[in-house]
């Protein structure tokens, strides 16, 4: 590796293990046995360097998650079946990647004062929503781009709290078919979609 990939590297291992606001230049350097004016260098700032290194860990898990998932339900599974199992696994993956949802929480706390990470974190959010879409076996090209994208946010807004949930209370998180029981209970409480007339 070079030192922007080292850096990167590094810096990864910090947020991971101090947080995003508790790391400081020095931790990156140190970690990546790399020189502190490199940051600098490669990056231009610390902060920059910590955003990059945590988009590329979220994309991982993103990954992570999608190869997880592919396997979880037979191919002609129905919707509930897929979504028991797809729910299956990213509880599972909860406790491999407690660091990484502790850090974005974190980070979320700041993104108010920090336009850059948000408008960062704003696109690759939208693209997010769609790919938890397709994750849940939702036909995009079907819905549209901006239906899918709503769908995925709710998938998105139903995975946060889990997550939020599970690193305040991790034995009281419903299971996989607790939450399909949950959805299955909200939608009959909202009966038939109504048409315009």
């Amino acid at each position: 590796m070079g030192n922007r990939e080292d850096l990167l590297d590094g810096a990864r291992r910090c947020l991971l293990e101090k947080g995003y606001t508790r790391t400081t230049a020095r931790d990156i350097a140190q970690a990546s046995g790399v020189s502190l004016a490199a940051i600098g260098y490669h990056f231009g700032s610390k902060d920059d360097l910590l955003n990059e290194a945590l988009r590329g860990a979220i994309e991982e898990w993103g990954d992570q998650i999608a190869a997880a998932m592919a396997g979880a339900a037979p191919a002609d599974a129905g919707p509930a079946e897929r979504f028991e199992a797809t729910w299956t696994s990213i509880l599972k993956a909860f406790a491999r990647t407690r660091p990484l949802w502790a850090v974005q929480f974190e980070v979320l706390a700041h993104i108010e004062r920090t336009p850059e990470l948000r408008s960062s974190f704003a696109a690759a959010n939208r693209q997010a929503r769609l790919g938890l879409a397709e994750l849940f076996g939702v036909e995009v090209e079907a819905l549209g781009p901006r239906r899918a994208e709503m769908v995925g946010a709710y998938f998105q807004a139903l995975l946060s709290g889990t997550a939020a949930q599970w690193l305040m209370d991790p034995d009281g998180v419903p299971s996989a078919g607790e939450l399909l029981d949950a959805v299955r209970a909200v939608c009959a409480g909202l009966g038939p979609a109504e048409t315009a007339g």
